[in-house]
């Protein structure tokens, strides 16, 4: 199993996991690599490819992968399932009522290989994806090929039209890496963004002026929308002890009700502090995690980054702390870190 870090190109932290197994259609190999990923990776989300054809053969042959789900004891919310492989019309029906079927049980769905495989692309108004991964091979040539960058502008800028996020792969060099900046692309993985000797991940700073037509519309919150780590409401504090524990970049973990709605947030600072002073872990460690959480500040994905900012400023003893942004049923999409607000707000003006 390869396992490649997916990289927030603002911040340069590490938002989710890639797992590449040797499947091949097979979802019992696939359930394989979530397992493995689940053990290797602590809370990160997950992201998994899954061939359009097990989709297809309907919820008896995806059984496997839930019940690796199961086994991991990660929530569907914490997974990416990204659809690869074509299919044939007469198949299209049975393809999206799975698709919805997952969405349904909380999976979050991708679409992958855009620009290369077999996927129309008006699957990407009928599946909704939440991630449009566009495909590694385009990738390869947009430095060196004008028309192949061109298309894969025309992508990227076609998959952040119909709400999905974008994720550029196989980014080697510094010369794609500015051209999927200057399309407005966040997300990236690739051998230039693993981390080094030190451990940590370098990302080369922007070297490109924000596009006009960026700077005339004002972002909405889910442009900069980030998974987020979520727990049960009924989690123990020593729970969320080892989710901010193994993963550094964890600020927030969210506790959400069986609708994946949220009901309370632990900020990591006040949360770890309370963890480690004197008797802390005595007192609070097999307790409830939400009597030392503060209510979830939600936003709907819609609203823009001036407004989120007008929230976040509202109590002034919160001002930092991330907003959870919430789709129209209310259920957890993610987070949004307010630094990432101001940096762009700062950025326009």
């Amino acid at each position: 199993m390869n396992i490649t870090p997916i990289i927030d190109l603002d911040t340069g932290d590490v938002i989710a996991i890639q797992a590449v197994g040797e499947h091949h259609g097979n979802v019992a190999s696939l359930a394989a690599t979530l397992l493995d990923a689940a053990r290797s990776e602590l809370l990160l989300p997950l992201v998994i490819g899954l061939p359009a054809e097990a989709v297809i053969g309907g919820s008896a042959a995806l059984a496997p992968l839930h019940e690796a789900l199961r086994v991991s004891g990660r929530r569907p919310r914490e997974v990416i399932l990204v659809l690869r492989g074509g299919f044939s019309r007469a198949e299209r029906r049975a393809l999206l009522t799975g698709l919805d079927g997952l969405r349904a049980i909380g999976y979050l769905i991708a679409v992958g290989d855009l620009g290369v495989g077999h996927i129309p692309m008006d699957l990407l108004t009928d599946a909704a994806p939440y991630l449009a991964v566009l495909s590694t091979e385009l990738m390869a040539r947009v430095t060196h090929d004008p028309r192949r960058a061109a298309l894969a502008e025309a992508l990227a800028r076609l998959a952040r039209d119909v709400g999905a996020h974008v994720l550029a792969p196989g980014v080697a060099e510094e010369g794609q890496l500015t051209a999927v900046r200057n399309w407005g692309v966040r997300l990236a993985q690739g051998p230039l963004l693993v981390p080094g000797p030190s451990g940590r991940i370098h990302v080369p700073l922007p070297s490109f002026d924000q596009e006009p037509d960026q700077i005339m519309h004002g972002p909405r919150v889910q442009e900069f929308l980030m998974p987020a780590a979520t727990l049960p409401c009924e989690a123990l504090a020593e729970e969320a002890v080892r989710a901010f524990s193994g993963a550094p970049s964890i600020t927030s973990v969210i506790l959400v009700d069986e609708y994946q709605r949220p009901r309370a947030s632990l900020d990591r600072s006040r949360f770890l502090l309370s963890i480690a002073s004197r008797f802390g872990h005595a007192l609070h460690g097999k307790k409830p995690a939400v009597r030392l959480a503060e209510p979830a500040r939600t936003v709907p994905k819609t609203t823009s980054a001036i407004a989120a900012m007008q929230l976040a400023g509202r109590d002034a003893d919160r001002v930092y702390d991330d907003l959870v942004v919430v789709d129209e049923f209310g259920r957890c999409m993610g987070i949004v870190r307010v630094s990432d607000l101001i940096r762009q707000v700062t950025a326009e003006r």
